[in-house]
């Protein structure tokens, strides 16, 4: 080969060892620069992302590329092996963007996806078993677990609860909580959010607890009965004192005797929520017969049984508890469902009849 042929066979060796080494120096900035690199800058678009528990840094680079997050998973798999953090990852579900770096990413995963949480709203006038069912269905904890906290002895002990559940101390709101609470955890803050609210409501009206203390020997307990007595009874905020004031005529005036409340509610609650129920309530079909009003077996019938109930028969919102502690001074002793929301109140057992001719036994007509 003359020397000619040599210069030129060692320009294109040369030429080609320099466009290696570009092509390499290019390749090494670019592997170098790739953890601050997004794949798709300006994209803010969110995406979320699961990472499973045991998930290898194969395993987690490819779901993210998977879902479009990161080009080249192996030089993520690599990064992630160089940091030395693959075994720091935390599982969970992550709402990432194309925009992030990939070392924004891992320090994502790093420090963990948010538990998420829950809504649930807790409406007026709901019992213990429709409770438990709306937390079930929010995925706060099971209907079951959450059904077995309300009854479970020691939990009642820890609260301070007498009864045999808690039933009105549950307060009606809407609530934050992480999906799985243990149920104990959510009958606990359902029951404290109660009290404060009950604590507020004494302080504001404490002349009208006096006043049902010397006149009726209520304590709180049987306020809060009072109230989920109210609760089931009216919708209307403008009623619910008439309606308490009514009741507490009727355990106190001895000019009605028996002293009987005789409201509906507390028959529906006997046969379908107690965990023991009478005979005539193990026949219950969604509707009240006479045997349900005849039936002395049912200890939260308020016409088998005079004065209140054994216990709460819902869990009462503020509205109602505030109408016990300040009811109407009424000459009623009876009201009736006109078919609109509102009663119609009397203050005789015939004006009573009346009533319930013209707005239930005639339709309305």
């Amino acid at each position: 080969m003359g020397k000619r042929e040599q210069r030129t066979a060692a320009s294109i060796v040369g030429g080609t060892m320099l466009i290696a080494l570009v092509v390499a120096l290019v390749f090494a900035q670019r592997v170098w620069s790739y953890p601050d690199r997004s794949h798709r800058p300006g994209d803010k678009q969110l995406v979320k992302v699961v990472i499973a528990k045991g998930m290898t840094p194969a395993g987690i680079a490819r779901a993210l590329a998977d879902k479009d997050l990161l080009d080249h998973p192996s030089w993520f798999r690599f990064y992630t092996n160089e940091r030395g953090t693959s075994q720091r990852i935390r599982a969970g579900q992550y709402t990432l963007s194309p925009s992030m770096t990939p070392r924004q990413m891992m320090d994502a995963l790093l420090a963990g996806a948010p538990e998420e949480e829950v809504a649930v709203t807790i409406p007026e006038g709901k019992n213990i078993v429709e409770i438990a069912q709306l937390l079930g269905e929010a995925g706060v904890c099971p209907r079951a677990d959450a059904e077995k906290a309300m009854r479970d002895p020691a939990l009642l002990r820890t609260l301070a609860i007498a009864g045999e559940t808690v039933e009105g101390y549950l307060y009606p709101d809407t609530y934050q909580f992480k999906p799985g609470t243990p149920a104990s955890k959510v009958i606990t803050r359902l029951v404290r959010r109660g009290r404060e609210v009950y604590a507020e409501l004494r302080v504001n009206h404490l002349a009208g607890v006096k006043m049902l203390k010397k006149l009726y020997d209520f304590d709180d307990e049987e306020i809060v009965l009072m109230a989920s007595l109210v609760e089931k009874e009216t919708a209307r905020s403008e009623e619910r004192p008439r309606i308490a004031g009514v009741f507490l005529n009727r355990l106190r005036l001895p000019t009605f005797v028996p002293h009987l409340l005789q409201t509906d509610p507390t028959i529906v609650y006997g046969c379908t929520v107690p965990a023991k129920k009478s005979e005539a309530c193990k026949h219950w079909d969604g509707r009240i017969h006479r045997i349900h009003l005849d039936d002395k077996d049912n200890p939260y019938s308020t016409y088998a049984h005079e004065g209140l109930p054994p216990g709460p028969i819902c869990n009462p919102g503020r509205a109602a508890i505030e109408a016990v502690m300040t009811p109407d001074a009424t000459p009623y002793l009876y009201f009736v469902s006109k078919n609109d929301g509102t009663h119609y109140f009397s203050k005789t057992r015939a004006e009573h009849e009346a009533a319930v001719d013209k707005y239930q036994r005639h339709g309305g007509q």
